[in-house]
């Protein structure tokens, strides 16, 4: 399945339910460098850049990325280290959603 080809989905809809740890894990396998969660609630991907300019302007291209999706991570950025989270957050879990996003992150890093 190539994730980067879909587009997100509007989340907020409240029928829709997180993915079980079967359905995280056959997303996974679409994905490199990401790490599940224990509880399976969301995917997480840490990276190292050269300095704080690098990593910053790593940061400003997944912005775009989450904007034209309109699904945003969570980012932490200490110096060097940028550390990526991904869950929808209006369900509590993981959804198609979270992956495509990884992917399209992926795509960037491969740049």
């Amino acid at each position: 399945m190539n994730l980067t080809k879909k587009k997100c989905i509007p989340c907020e809809d409240k029928s829709l339910k997180p993915f079980t740890k079967v359905q995280a894990d056959e997303y996974m396998s679409f994905l490199s460098d990401w790490i599940l969660a224990k509880n399976s609630k969301k995917i997480t991907r840490v990276l190292m850049f050269k300095d704080f300019v690098k990593a910053i302007a790593f940061v400003n291209k997944v912005a775009i990325v989450a904007e034209k999706e309109g699904h945003h991570p969570d980012i932490l950025v200490s110096y060097n280290k940028v550390v990526l989270d991904l869950w929808t957050h209006s369900i509590g879990g993981l959804s198609e959603n979270d992956f495509i996003v990884a992917a399209k992150i992926n795509r960037l890093i491969k740049k």
